[in-house]
């Protein structure tokens, strides 16, 4: 159970605040609701509290994991398919995961790619979302502007 203020990830929309718990009724059902507010793209997101486990939602990363998504993001990139549809999907599974590890070694893979042989629409695609993710994710982490995330990941994923 989550609490009004609690930083939490959205798996594939990313990083969020808390901002109430309501009681709203769709097609003739109440159900309680998280609503969150998305730092980046001020949007907003409702998620029913009962469907949090299902829906992947998770405390945003600790001090220790932001440490281990800096190191993946400086890493050398690790081996990917050539076929692009199998990449894609494998790549696709591990955002859809929710695990910041995972995306930020999306992210490091996607720009070492772009920069050796270029990225497909659908890749940059990607590449552009999985990027905001951990964006979003850094931000409310360590408490730090979406440009500067932003200038913190490409610098390291470019090493």
């Amino acid at each position: 159970m989550f609490n009004v203020g609690d930083k939490v990830v959205y798996p594939m929309h990313g990083a969020g605040i808390i901002e109430a718990i309501e009681e709203r009724e769709f097609l003739g059902e109440k159900r309680r609701y998280y609503i969150m507010r998305m730092p980046i793209g001020d949007m907003r997101v409702m998620v029913p509290t009962d469907a949090t486990g299902e829906v992947g939602l998770r405390q945003v990363m600790s001090p220790e994991d932001v440490e281990q998504v800096l190191a993946i993001l400086r890493s050398k990139s690790t081996k990917m398919s050539s076929n692009w549809n199998r990449r894609y999907r494998a790549n696709m599974e591990k955002i859809k995961s929710g695990d910041a590890f995972e995306v930020a070694g999306v992210v490091r893979n996607l720009i070492h790619r772009d920069k050796e042989k270029g990225l497909s629409s659908g890749e940059k695609k990607m590449l552009d979302s999985a990027r905001q993710i951990l964006v979003s994710e850094l931000v409310l982490a360590q408490d730090i502007g979406e440009e500067e995330a932003e200038d913190l990941v490409d610098r390291l994923a470019a090493i």
